[in-house]
């Protein structure tokens, strides 16, 4: 509501009124604004009215709000005071309790005037938190926020009268909606029974990771009511994070929170935490190695966060660091993404009987080995020691140093943290990556395949008498649907991150009907049937079996059409998020809930 006329203020002190405020001018003359003095009451002029902001009554006109409410006071609440006023009231509060307080009064000309929050002593200032919105709506939402940053207790007003004849809509209005929330119970009502409807309601806690897109695609599809809530890559913005989680559980009320990769979720634990105390269950999708990054969250373990992981490997080493609920959930495509039709507007120069799309890993590697300032004992023997994990059987870098390296072993222990121990497992599984893949496509080069990919390819085979063909780096989302129906056979191979798993592309190319060649892993049969694959189990097989295919296009057809459909039935996104959904409603869902996911 807007006001009829703009208030003027004139601060009086020793009872002396100034006229020297007029209606229209402005509210505190030069001398006024610079002084620190305290005023002894404050005159507004608003329209035909004149009134004081403690007269009659003095500082108890102020201090009487406060003891009103002195009982309700030494409560669990978050004071809430509705103008900041002369500062009397304000003292009052801060000296009967110790928490935050919080200030609502959108008349900045008076803080120009009183110097109440200025005059404050530094430890009393910043347990104040001054809201100055010139819209109630606003003022909620700062509140709101404030009241998640200190554990959403309940906001008790305190409404000084001046401010109540000043501006009765805004401040008057403030202190309906503050009186309402005073009764409200956050945490009951932010929690309660999960999974009681026959659809779930999902919240994401998305970021640029290129996953949750086809996760919030395959709600769409399934029908599934699902709310985004954005993380930012850095800290400062965690705090912002969790005040759109809590404001998010209360007004959508979801029935679980999906994200991936542990996005989102703080080293400290301070989200599992309050996941816990909202009893909001948590399903983290590991779609790389979550050895790599879930010892960095030993505070995070909960009964109320439940893992999929894309490599069933993992489950029993996860298990045995102490999460209950660990499943099963590999990767997938997306079919209309991922389409046959995609590949007519292609470039005909990408047209080729074989292909390699990947990373070469030599800069990733160096890099990794750059910034790790590892240790010189560790850099001796690094090299060797990414060879023989590459060979090896072991699915843990710490597992192989500490069963077949135990000189490396006691050197990579001595490192200084987590993240150090983090930095070397990653650089020796990427250098063991960059050995495979290499041995791997270098027994293609004498069938002249195109390479898709970094600068680093060049590198690695600059000395090499037969030279493929080179193509740079494709986008994921826009040319790699074109591409693949490009090739005669696309050739696979798996990182060394997951020695059991299949990768993305054993569901994406044969998504677009196109042809995969792919290294054999465990988990492919619980997947495929032996006549939708295509594999080899060694790299020597593989160039044999390039010229097998390329000479048989039929026997390619039967397994492109065996594989396009099995994908198209059992392998999306939406399947695997049904899956998801299925395992959380059975571990956090009421019995009257069970039931299958809409869609």
């Amino acid at each position: 509501m807007t006001l009829p006329h703009t208030p003027c203020f004139t601060a009086v002190f020793s009872h002396h009124t100034s006229t020297q405020a007029q209606s229209g001018q402005k509210p505190y003359g030069t001398q006024a604004s610079a002084s620190t003095t305290a005023p002894t009451d404050v005159e507004v002029r608003l329209g035909d009215r004149v009134f004081r902001m403690l007269h009659p009554g003095g500082a108890e006109r102020e201090t009487a709000v406060v003891d009103g409410q002195k009982q309700e006071l030494q409560g669990n609440c978050l004071p809430v005071l509705l103008g900041c006023g002369l500062g009397h009231a304000l003292g009052h509060v801060l000296h009967n309790t110790n928490g935050p307080v919080a200030v609502v009064e959108k008349e900045t000309d008076l803080q120009a005037i009183t110097h109440v929050l200025q005059n404050l002593p530094a430890e009393q200032a910043q347990r104040v938190t001054l809201i100055t919105s010139p819209q109630p709506q606003e003022a909620l939402i700062e509140l709101t926020h404030w009241q998640m940053r200190n554990g959403g207790m309940r906001l008790l007003p305190l409404a000084l009268p001046f401010y109540l004849r000043l501006d009765r809509a805004y401040y008057g209005g403030l202190q309906k909606e503050l009186t309402a929330s005073a009764k409200f119970d956050f945490w009951g009502k932010a929690s309660g029974p999960r999974f009681v409807g026959s659809s779930p309601r999902v919240l994401l806690l998305t970021s640029k990771y290129f996953l949750m897109g086809e996760l919030e695609g395959a709600c769409r599809k399934l029908g599934i009511e699902h709310k985004l809530v954005v993380l930012q890559d850095d800290a400062v913005a965690r705090t912002d994070f969790v005040q759109q989680l809590l404001e998010a559980v209360i007004s959508f009320r979801p029935d679980c929170c999906i994200t991936l990769n542990h996005m989102g979720v703080d080293v400290e634990g301070v989200l599992m935490d309050l996941l816990a105390r909202l009893q909001l269950p948590l399903a983290s999708w590991f779609v790389d190695n979550p050895h790599l990054i879930i010892h960095l969250y030993t505070r995070c373990v909960s009964p109320w966060t439940t893992l999929f992981t894309w490599d069933s490997d993992n489950i029993p080493s996860l298990r045995a660091a102490g999460f209950e609920h660990v499943f099963y959930l590999p990767l997938g495509t997306d079919p209309d993404r991922f389409h046959p039709s995609k590949g007519v507007s292609a470039p005909a120069a990408w047209k080729t009987d074989l292909s390699f799309v990947g990373n070469s890993m030599v800069y990733k590697v160096g890099g990794r080995l750059k910034n790790g300032r590892f240790p010189r004992a560790l850099l001796l023997t690094f090299y060797a020691v990414a060879s023989e994990f590459m060979e090896s059987d072991q699915r843990s870098v710490a597992d192989f140093l500490k069963n077949f390296q135990p000189d490396a072993y006691a050197h990579y222990l001595q490192l200084p943290d987590n993240e150090a121990k983090l930095a070397y497992e990653t650089a020796v599984t990427w250098q063991a990556t960059r050995l495979y893949r290499n041995g791997c496509v270098r027994r293609l080069l004498p069938l002249r395949p195109l390479i898709v990919g970094d600068a680093g390819w060049k590198v690695e085979f600059r000395h090499e008498s037969q030279q493929p063909r080179y193509m740079d780096a494709l986008s994921y989302y826009h040319d790699l649907p074109l591409f693949y129906p490009q090739s005669v056979i696309n050739f696979n191979c798996t990182s060394k991150q997951m020695k059991g798993a299949v990768n993305q592309r054993v569901f994406d190319v044969p998504a677009t009907g196109s042809f995969v060649l792919t290294d054999w892993r465990e988990q492919m049969d619980q997947l495929f049937e032996p006549h939708e694959m295509a594999f080899y189990h060694v790299p020597d097989e593989a160039p044999d079996m390039v010229r097998h295919f390329l000479a048989h296009p039929q026997e390619r057809q039967r397994i492109v059409q065996a594989a396009r459909k099995r994908v198209l039935s059992c392998h999306t996104w939406q399947h695997r998020l049904q899956t998801m959904l299925e395992r959380m409603r059975e571990v956090y869902g009421t019995p009257v809930a069970r039931g299958p996911v809409r869609g």
